[in-house]
């Protein structure tokens, strides 16, 4: 009945935001952070748990510590967008959709072909130096994995343009996204457990009657929606769009 009743609520939108988690890139065999098979939860050779390794205090004083962990478990270049972006882009070239505001770094959105993806936490794809401020490539950063990647310039240290722990998240990103949920008709949450912050916070500048969550789990708001599907984002949209 889910399925049916948001089908409907597409019908009838016009301005629809996407605002979606680490969940919509699992299917694209991209780990998420907290389930039992996430970030979190996995065994690692090193002697700090991921929540230090990927703040800005350790990418300042274990820079090549930072980049060992980075590289291994957070890039994963050969990921293929999966039925949740290639819905998501039907969905944008309807004239229905009208932003994509995700949390995850990995660039999948725009590989699938989404126009208007708002990154709220940065991309792998964006690296720069600290210092002169010149930009590299994914592939540069790939290229000399064995080592800190260094400015081609001046030497400098370069660094992934991704929001670490301790970070403020981009200003400039967050009203944008701000400024698309609020102005939205119907927003499609997908994907996250909602528990980080700001970024889940953000759900409370929509103040309209056509909320949807699409996640595996329960989140605290649930309660809140007009629609809540426990199933898989892909499915769940290839069937609706």
């Amino acid at each position: 009945m889910s399925i049916r009743e948001l089908k409907n609520m597409i019908d009838r939108s016009k301005n629809i935001v996407f605002f979606g988690g680490a969940g919509t890139s699992t299917e694209s065999n991209i780990p998420d952070f907290r389930s039992e098979e996430g970030l979190y939860s996995q065994q690692y050779k090193y002697k700090y748990p991921p929540e230090i390794m990927l703040s800005h205090s350790f990418f300042k004083n274990h820079t090549k510590e930072f980049y060992d962990f980075y590289i291994n478990k957070m890039i994963f270049k050969d990921a293929k967008a999966n039925k949740c972006h290639e819905a998501l882009v039907k969905l944008e070239e309807l004239g229905k959709l009208k932003a994509i505001i995700t949390q995850n770094i990995d660039g999948l959105h725009q590989l699938a072909g989404s126009k208007n993806v708002i990154e709220l936490h940065g991309s792998i794809h964006k690296n720069y130096c600290m210092s002169c401020g010149d930009f590299y490539s994914l592939d540069y950063i790939l290229k000399n994995k064995h080592s800190v990647p260094r400015c081609e310039k001046c030497q400098g240290l370069i660094k992934p343009k991704v929001t670490l722990y301790e970070e403020e998240l981009d200003q400039k990103m967050l009203y944008k996204a701000i400024d698309y949920i609020s102005n939205a008709d119907m927003l499609i949450v997908a994907g996250t457990s909602l528990v980080v912050y700001p970024a889940a916070g953000l759900i409370n500048y929509y103040n309209k009657d056509k909320l949807v969550l699409i996640n595996k789990e329960s989140t605290p708001y649930d309660s809140h929606a007009d629609i809540v599907i426990n199933e898989s984002i892909g499915s769940v949209l290839e069937k609706v769009i």
